[in-house]
């Protein structure tokens, strides 16, 4: 089956080595093409530069011509869409070009986000065309894959059920395989995500001020950019002794930053399925995780971390502190935080027969319920 890949994920190429063996395994059972953005190059991925300016309205702006390319040269069977504003991109170029290439939306969070909770505030204008797109995309996808119950209760909510769900591709070969390391001497707070508001890094960032103070032998090391880049700047240059930052990690060098910490703080304000704590969960590390969305289907309060809300500065400090302060409690965590893991991790081999199962479904589906 030929399958086209769309999304607005960014790409390095040559490919690193837990995405390499991902592809690697959806190559030895589809014959598929990558529309996406980033650099490099490869016969198999059709990478959208980054532009100096207007760079994501020119992506979208553009992608139903990118798609319509593909679909009369590539011909595939069926497209595997992540997200609606994408696929809403997909169904314009499949009319246009004719084509009867099936669309399968690959829901991975709440599409609400992206003008509530992301970028620039004068993405909020846009509110009433995302609502819009939303049920135009979803009720036209021949097949729907969610990733958590949440991302299901938002397709539900529009009267559709989904085709298949099952969880992000967690690298288990690179999170599980490599023997667990004990906790460093130092306590250490880890946090791996976009400097935007809907990972509540704004949220983070007022807690360690509160929390430093009270662990002042712990460090908070910061992992991403985003438009929220001057708030770790100004975090940074109040408590350099407490606070590091760096806008990108490897997969392997994520691992080894996990490894060095006590636990991962991840107070999402939405969050599909929380793949970053999956993949700490996998390293035995615990995880202060807003009780929003996904997190919770991953995050046990009290059992494998703490569960905060991620509009309370506070609390999330108070967890920070209760974690660093505590090593016999962070191991007790971790410890259960493993064994998570170990029941979500995934092979890039299963992973790869699923996505395969969800394009059959989406030839040949069963008839929907009237």
């Amino acid at each position: 089956m030929r399958v086209l890949f769309v999304s607005r994920e960014r790409h390095r190429l040559p490919l690193d080595g837990p995405q390499r063996r991902k592809w690697d395994a959806i190559g030895a059972l589809l014959d598929y093409r990558v529309l996406a953005a980033g650099t490099g190059s490869d016969p198999r991925f059709r990478l959208a530069p980054r532009l100096p300016v207007l760079d994501g309205p020119l992506f979208y702006l553009l992608l139903p011509f990118r798609i319509a390319r593909e679909l009369r040269c590539f011909r595939p069977d069926a497209a595997v869409v992540q997200g609606v504003h994408e696929l809403t991109a997909f169904l314009l170029a499949r009319t246009a070009t004719r084509a009867r290439t099936k669309a399968v939306l690959d829901l991975h969070g709440d599409w609400r986000v992206t003008t509530r909770l992301y970028g620039s505030p004068l993405r909020r204008l846009l509110n009433p065309l995302n609502d819009a797109l939303a049920p135009f995309a979803v009720r036209r996808a021949d097949a729907i894959r969610t990733v958590s119950n949440e991302t299901s209760a938002l397709v539900r909510s529009l009267g559709r059920e989904p085709t298949m769900q099952f969880h992000a591709y967690v690298d288990a070969q690179s999170f599980l395989d490599p023997p667990l390391v004990p906790l460093p001497e130092q306590p250490r707070a880890l946090s791996v995500a976009v400097l935007e508001r809907y990972k509540a890094f704004d949220t983070l960032v007022a807690a360690w001020r509160l929390a430093a103070p009270h662990v002042p032998n712990a460090t908070l090391q910061l992992v991403g950019d985003g438009t929220l880049r001057a708030e770790a700047e100004k975090l940074v240059a109040e408590l350099p002794e407490q606070t590091e930052w760096t806008t990108r990690l490897a997969q392997e060098e994520v691992a080894a930053a996990m490894d060095g910490a006590w636990l991962l703080a991840l107070p999402s304000r939405s969050e599909g399925l929380p793949r970053v704590a999956l993949e700490a969960a996998c390293r035995g590390r615990a995880i202060v995780g807003g009780n929003r969305a996904g997190i919770p289907d991953v995050v046990h309060d009290g059992e494998n971390g703490i569960l905060v809300d991620p509009e309370s500065p506070q609390e999330v400090a108070d967890a920070l502190v209760r974690i660093l302060s505590d090593r016999a409690l962070a191991e007790r965590l971790g410890a259960a935080a493993r064994r998570t893991g170990e029941q979500w991790g995934v092979t890039p081999q299963a992973f790869a027969e699923r996505i395969a199962e969800l394009v059959r479904a989406a030839q040949y589906p069963e008839p929907r319920d009237a």
